[in-house]
C-alpha cells in the first residue's frame, strides 16, 4: 500500500470490473474479522488494504494465563494473513480523518486515500483505580508474576480483585481470581483471602440472573467472596476505599484499566473519545466511514461482540460495492469462555422477543471453541493453530440454563 500522493487508480476485478477501494485501520480482532468477512462477501468486488504501525496481530484474551506459564498471547504475522486475504498493509497509524476529502492522516505525515474506510483501531488503557496492580500488556502480567511470587512468600493475606466503574469488560478479571485460586489449590498454599469487589449487581451480570449464578456457584466453590453492587475509589495502607467511603482489607489490590476512544480529529465522537455508530456501523453523521470493535461506543468492549459489529460493517459494504447481499442490523449475542484453572465454562447470553436467553456449560456452546467466538475469524485462526490450551481435570458446572 502507498500513500495518496503515489496512487490514484483503483484496481480492476474480473471481467475489467473497477474494484472500490476499501482502507481498514487496525490490526485487531474486528480489523481481521472485517477484512476477512468483506473479502468473502465482496469477493474481488473490492480492493483492500490495512493501515497498522504492528507486525503482527496479537491475539490477547489467554493473556490472563501467562502469569501463571498456563498460555500466552498468541502473535501470529500480520503479512501472512492480509496475502492470504489479497490485501495490502501499510505499518501506519491514522492520527485523523478528512472525509470531504476521503483521506486519512497519519503518523509518517502521509495520506491515504479511501472510498470507504473502516475505524478498527481499539481503545486505550489507563488507569482505573489508582494504587491498584492494573493488569493490561506486558507491565501487568510482570505484576501478577510478582504477586504470584508474594503469595507464595506468605506475603499477602487479603487479595482483592476489583471492577472499576465503567469497565467495559470484566470477565478478565474474574478468570484472574479463578486461576490464582486454582494455583494456590494445586501449591496447597492457605491463609490467602480472595474477593472480588464490583459494581454489577451479580457477578458477570451481562449474562442475565441465570447465567450469572452458575458464575456465582463457581466462585463459592473456589472460596472467593464475592462483594457486588459497590464501587471501589482508591487503594489505601492495606486497605480498598470504597466510593460511599468504607473500607475493606486488602494486602494487594488488582483491577482492570479503563478504557478510552481515540478521539480522532474529524469524525464525531463522544465525551470518551469513542465513536457512535448505526446498527450497520456506519459513524454517526459522516459519509463512507464505518466503525467496528473497542472504538466504538458500544458500553461492552469484547472481542466476540466485535466479530459482530464487524460482520455488520462488511456486510453494508459489500452491498455498496455491488455484492448480491443484504445487510442485517445488528443484533448482538454475547458469547464467552470462562477460563477457571480447571477447565473452561462457555457462557451465552442474548435477547429474543424481549426475553434474555442464557446458557452455560462446561462443553462448547459454538465451534470452533474459539475464546473469540468469530465468524470468519475463529476457523482461520484454529486452522493456524490457535487454539484454548488445556485447563486439567475439570469439576465445572455443566447445566442449561433459560429465563423463565
Amino acid at each position: 500500500m502507498t500513500p495518496e500522493s503515489e496512487r490514484t487508480a483503483s484496481g480492476r476485478g474480473r471481467w475489467g470490473r473497477a474494484r472500490r477501494r476499501v482502507l481498514i485501520a487496525g490490526a485487531g480482532i474486528a480489523a481481521l474479522e472485517a477484512l476477512l468477512a468483506l473479502r468473502h462477501l465482496a469477493e474481488d468486488r473490492v480492493e483492500i488494504d490495512l493501515i497498522a504501525p504492528t507486525p503482527d496481530f496479537v491475539y490477547r484474551p489467554l493473556a490472563v494465563l501467562e502469569p501463571f506459564g498456563r498460555g500466552e498471547a498468541q502473535h501470529l504475522p500480520l503479512g501472512a494473513i492480509v496475502r492470504d486475504h489479497g490485501a495490502g498493509h501499510a505499518f501506519d497509524a491514522i492520527t485523523g480523518v478528512d472525509p470531504d476529502e476521503c483521506r486519512v492522516r497519519a503518523t509518517s505525515g502521509d495520506r491515504y486515500g479511501y472510498e470507504a474506510l473502516v475505524v478498527a483501531s481499539g481503545a486505550r488503557a489507563v488507569e482505573a483505580l489508582p494504587g491498584a496492580l492494573t493488569f493490561s500488556g506486558k507491565a501487568g502480567v510482570a505484576g501478577f508474576r510478582e504477586l504470584l511470587t508474594e503469595l507464595e512468600r506468605g506475603e499477602v493475606e487479603d487479595l482483592v480483585f476489583a471492577v472499576p466503574e465503567k469497565t467495559a469488560w470484566a470477565l478478565p478479571l474474574y478468570e484472574l481470581a479463578l486461576v490464582t485460586s486454582a494455583e494456590l489449590f494445586e501449591r496447597r498454599h492457605a491463609g490467602v483471602r480472595l474477593s472480588i469487589l464490583t459494581p454489577e449487581r451479580s457477578p458477570l451480570a451481562a449474562f442475565g440472573d441465570r447465567g450469572s449464578a452458575v458464575v456465582a456457584e463457581l466462585l463459592e466453590q473456589r472460596g472467593i467472596e464475592v462483594h457486588a453492587g459497590v464501587a471501589p475509589r482508591a487503594v489505601g495502607e492495606a486497605t480498598i476505599v470504597l466510593a460511599d467511603g468504607r473500607t475493606m482489607p486488602a494486602d494487594r489490590v488488582v483491577a482492570l484499566p479503563r478504557l478510552l476512544g481515540p478521539a480522532l480529529p474529524g469524525l464525531p465522537a463522544d465525551s470518551d473519545g469513542f465513536l457512535e455508530v448505526d446498527e450497520h456501523g456506519r459513524v454517526a453523521g459522516v459519509e463512507r466511514v464505518w466503525a467496528a470493535g473497542d472504538v466504538t461506543s458500544s458500553p461492552i468492549k469484547q472481542g466476540g461482540l466485535a466479530t459482530q459489529q464487524a460482520d455488520a460493517v462488511a456486510e453494508s459494504l459489500a452491498e455498496w460495492a455491488g455484492a448480491p447481499v443484504r445487510p442485517s442490523p445488528l443484533r448482538p449475542v454475547l458469547r464467552a469462555v470462562l477460563l477457571t484453572g480447571e477447565g473452561p465454562t462457555y457462557l451465552r447470553s442474548d435477547t429474543h422477543h424481549d426475553r434474555q436467553r442464557s446458557l452455560a456449560r462446561s462443553k462448547p456452546l459454538w465451534w470452533p471453541p474459539a475464546k473469540v467466538a468469530g465468524r470468519y475469524l475463529s476457523p482461520y485462526l484454529a486452522a493456524r493453530g490457535v487454539r484454548l490450551p488445556p485447563e486439567g481435570s475439570h469439576r465445572g458446572i455443566a447445566v442449561q440454563l433459560g429465563d423463565r
